[in-house]
């Protein structure tokens, strides 16, 4: 549950980092670079090393890392991706809250939410909503954020396969009639969809849906925009928003400022300097500076980090070899896992379960699916199934040609400074060799990544999407989501033809967890999955969170009374990443 705290305003000054060392570290933009709002403060002066940064004092001041990777360039929450750290949280909210321990929905705009009738949901929206504007929130947006999806490019156009209609009843009550009800997916598009105010959002057009920036965003949540540059996203708290008294949740600091990431070592030196208060990225060494008490982690032994993602091998299936589900097969038994656990990361991950489904969700694992279909590091098994599927080494470079004879050399693309997947990236090219796979790997900046991953212009790239969720309906749907369009921009990356599996993604979203029916769908699914391999599962990805307490205490620990989900992801923020800002306490 979200803590109900009230807090005052924070008046302790607290010792301030070197912030000439924040700047050097980061990409070097300079006042004359930065955009400025139209009123607030300016970032005129950020990096002065005079215990405030331009006109945010360090005291009210909350630095994190490890989302953005590339300068903020989007306020637009559509599409669900390539947007600035905290639009889709701090600025724009969800309906419902999503607790990763209980795995419980808990009310956000929504006052409440019930199945009034097998066919029927009913919202209620608190009373008092309003946008950064002034401008009321009601019924009228939510009404239009669900109809958007109307618009095939919209990431929750798939909606309306099922949802027959939305009504508005009042100001605060919206009727959802649904021809195909499919309570687990619904309960996802509650807290995974943020609303929007239809008297912005309205003027667009349908091309400026996914591709309008939203330069002057109008949110609803506990911080407004404040100013953005080269190597930041800064955030001003919002001390009109509804939550203050509707949930009793003040936020204590005044400003929280993403940095850009331009890699994991430089995020690392920031956080040891002090200039980082929370580090979301994959750092060298954690446990090493963990054990010796230099950082704060979730869980204070191995694995230090919670469970976030299933880290996963995506091959393009619209080109040569990728578009061969043996190909697939023989690539997933040509990758060794077992090294870059213990290589790339020292042993803080854990290898994925052949079907992919994090640890949550281990009673449905059908063993005996694994048994029969599972993989795992086996070159020659590897070298068979190539074999067997007419793929061989015809011109003596150890390496095999497709069944036509045309070379086979893929580029697998990974993030510039995301070190722990370069790391993989190059275990998995050497280990598939071993096999006769010639793989190259590539680190393009994490725009150019995003952009391929959406148009489909790669060979092979690693993705880690599939996330705790209310349900393992999620997995399948990002696995094997339908239909393929131009941009991709939530799952089937690849842009596997996975009709046929994707009716039974459906069903399994209409169907209550406790029918046997649902156990057995997720068995067919589990058989799909690795008779087509739309995607490999190697590892569980951890939610990499680093503290440091000079400046903030109260950070999230496993052992301690404050459990939430200490994350800056996009998508993380409705999962505990906002509770984790609230419950900071100013130190010492």
């Amino acid at each position: 549950m979200f803590l109900a705290r009230t807090r005052g305003r924070v008046a302790a000054v607290a010792a301030a980092a070197s912030l000439t060392l924040l700047v050097a570290g980061c990409t070097g933009s300079t006042a004359q670079n930065q955009q400025q709002p139209a009123e607030g403060p300016t970032v005129e002066g950020l990096g002065e090393a005079e215990g405030l940064v331009g006109e945010y004092p360090r005291n009210e001041t909350v630095f994190t890392s490890g989302n953005q990777w590339g300068p903020p360039s989007s306020w637009n929450p559509i599409p669900g991706s390539g947007d600035a750290t905290g639009v889709r949280g701090l600025l724009y909210e969800p309906l419902f809250f999503f607790d990763p321990e209980s795995l419980e929905l808990t009310p956000w705009l929504a006052e409440s939410g019930e199945w009034t009738d097998d066919d029927t949901y009913t919202l209620t929206l608190r009373d008092g909503l309003t946008w950064s504007d002034g401008e009321a929130l009601d019924a009228d947006d939510v009404v239009f954020t669900v109809e958007l999806g109307k618009t095939p490019a919209v990431p929750w156009s798939n909606l309306w396969n099922w949802l027959g209609s939305v009504t508005k009843v009042d100001e605060r009550t919206v009727t959802f009639d649904f021809t195909d009800p499919r309570p687990q997916e619904w309960d996802n598009f509650l807290y995974a969809t943020m609303m929007l105010p239809e008297h912005v959002v309205s003027t667009w057009s349908q091309e400026e849906y996914i591709s309008n920036p939203n330069e002057k965003p109008v949110g609803s949540g506990a911080f407004k925009y404040s100013a953005h540059g080269q190597d930041r996203m800064v955030w001003e708290r919002n001390d009109d928003w509804w939550g203050i008294d509707a949930l009793g949740m003040e936020m204590p600091m005044r400003y929280v400022v993403d940095i850009v990431n331009p890699s994991n070592e430089v995020a690392l030196g920031l956080l040891m300097q002090g200039s980082l208060d929370l580090s979301n990225n994959f750092l060298p060494g954690i446990k090493q500076l963990a054990d010796s008490g230099q950082v704060e982690t979730y869980f204070e032994g191995e694995p230090y980090m919670l469970s976030a993602n299933t880290a996963m091998l995506v091959p393009n299936a619209t080109r040569a070899p990728g578009n061969d589900p043996e190909f697939r097969k023989a690539l997933a038994n040509a990758i060794d896992v077992d090294t870059i656990v213990s290589t790339a990361y020292g042993d803080i991950v854990k290898k994925a379960s052949p079907v992919g489904l994090l640890p949550a969700y281990e009673n449905y694992y059908d063993e005996d699916v694994i048994d029969e279909l599972g993989f795992s590091f086996d070159p020659a098994k590897a070298k068979q199934i190539l074999a067997d599927a007419g793929y061989e080494d015809t011109d003596g470079d150890g390496f095999v040609e497709n069944p036509d004879g045309s070379p086979i050399d893929l580029e697998l693309i990974v993030p510039a400074g995301w070190t722990d997947w370069m790391d993989a990236a190059k275990i998995i090219a050497e280990s598939a060799g071993e096999a006769g796979i010639k793989i190259t790997d590539a680190t393009p900046d994490s725009g150019a990544v995003d952009d391929a991953r959406a148009t489909g212009e790669f060979d092979l790239l690693l993705n880690n999407w599939a996330a705790i969720s209310n349900t393992p309906w999620t997995y399948y749907n990002y696995l094997f989501r339908m239909p393929v369009q131009e941009q991709m921009l939530s799952g089937n990356f690849g842009r596997v033809d996975s009709s046929a599996a994707f009716e039974k993604v459906e069903e399994l979203a209409r169907t209550q967890t406790d029918d046997p029916r649902f156990q057995e769908v997720m068995s067919e699914l589990q058989r799909t999955s690795l008779e087509e391999m739309p995607m490999i599962p190697l590892w569980y990805n951890g939610m990499w969170a680093q503290y440091t307490t000079s400046t903030w205490t109260n950070w999230p620990q496993a052992d301690s009374d404050n459990t939430a989900y200490p994350s800056t992801w996009g998508g993380y923020w409705q999962l505990g990443g906002l509770e984790t800002l609230a419950n900071l306490e100013p130190a010492s």
